[in-house]
């Protein structure tokens, strides 16, 4: 499957390979294997770790499962590392509009709103990225001033829950989903000769964003 970012004004951004893991109380679990690709105009790189992206539930009144009230699809996404060269345990891409495709089951896509959280394992510890980028991008593409509003509350809200490592933001609750990425054994498709795309029989397969 394939989880696709675009920017404020429609134009492509990140695109990562992943499957599917699953899903649990706080939405649908996606993984990128050691060697998928990732890419955007101008980059790509090949993971050197496995990592895997939480998408939340969002229910049908636009509420997302233990959180405050949303638009009617997810703000963020959530990106837990195991064994990253750089020691990145978490990266949370703040984001807009991001859903399970209605015309495509192997299809995730999103809006990146520039901020980001990370935690890094050391001193230096969590914070919030690319504030830099925000300001810029919010006058380049005219961001209105509620979605702003709200992100730049969320943010702050999310690194506070980062820093306090309340699940899903804990390690119990990633690393589940990280041993189950790693047991599917799909680092060895490409030495295989097999398609990224096509779960390992007996994997899991991709499927639509929950009804909560």
């Amino acid at each position: 499957m394939i989880f696709r970012w675009r920017k404020w004004d429609g134009s492509p951004h990140w695109r990562h390979e992943c499957v599917y893991l699953g899903a649990d109380e706080w939405g649908d679990w996606i993984g990128q294997p050691i060697g998928w690709h990732s890419e955007r105009p101008g980059a790509r790189f090949d993971a050197v770790g496995p990592n895997v992206t939480l998408i939340p539930a969002i229910d049908h009144v636009g509420q997302r499962n233990k959180v405050t009230l949303l638009p009617p699809a997810g703000d963020h996404a959530l990106t837990v590392n195991r064994d990253h060269p750089k020691g990145m345990r978490i990266y949370i891409d703040l984001g807009w509009d991001i859903r399970w495709s209605d015309d495509d089951l192997l299809l995730a896509t999103g809006i990146d709103m520039d901020l980001d959280v990370i935690r890094v394992e050391g001193e230096r510890g969590t914070w919030v990225d690319d504030r830099d980028e925000w300001a810029e991008h919010s006058i380049r593409y005219g961001y209105p001033a509620d979605v702003m509003t709200h992100l730049e509350a969320l943010a702050l809200d999310l690194e506070t829950r980062v820093r306090a490592r309340s699940a899903p933001f804990d390690d119990a609750v990633p690393d589940f989903w990280l041993d189950e990425l790693e047991a599917l054994g799909l680092d060895e498709l490409e030495a295989l000769g097999l398609d990224r795309r096509r779960p390992r029989s007996g994997a899991p397969v991709p499927r639509p964003r929950l009804e909560r």
